[in-house]
């Protein structure tokens, strides 16, 4: 019976619960990856409107990828730019995350 007992908290213990993350993949208007693309996520379309108060950042990475981990499970407005690329105009708001899951989508600048 110990070793039963000893054998349930081990697994337990070992075992890990994802917390929501969103990877997220850009692409251009040819389906083509973009890496070093800074790419903000907002909770609400007035801060996204305005550019303030962002919930994470980050740059995408040679395969056209950004990781934000630890979010809430909920819709994110999503602002990508690289020059003169951007993704105004559509897939400006992506859909409400699944908790402790990770979550990926894809978006187009142009």
């Amino acid at each position: 019976m110990k070793t039963i007992m000893l054998l349930f908290a081990l697994w337990m213990g070992g075992s890990q619960v994802i917390k929501t993350q969103l990877h997220m993949t850009v692409r251009n208007e040819l389906g083509n990856t973009e890496a070093g693309v800074s790419v903000t996520l907002y909770a609400s379309e007035v801060d996204y409107e305005k550019e303030q108060n962002p919930v994470q950042s980050g740059t995408t990475d040679e395969k056209g990828v950004v990781k934000f981990k630890e979010l809430k499970a909920q819709e994110y407005f999503v602002l990508a730019k690289k020059g003169d690329l951007n993704n105004f105009g559509g897939g400006e708001k992506i859909g409400a995350l699944i908790a402790n899951r990770i979550n990926k989508v894809n978006v187009i600048i142009q």
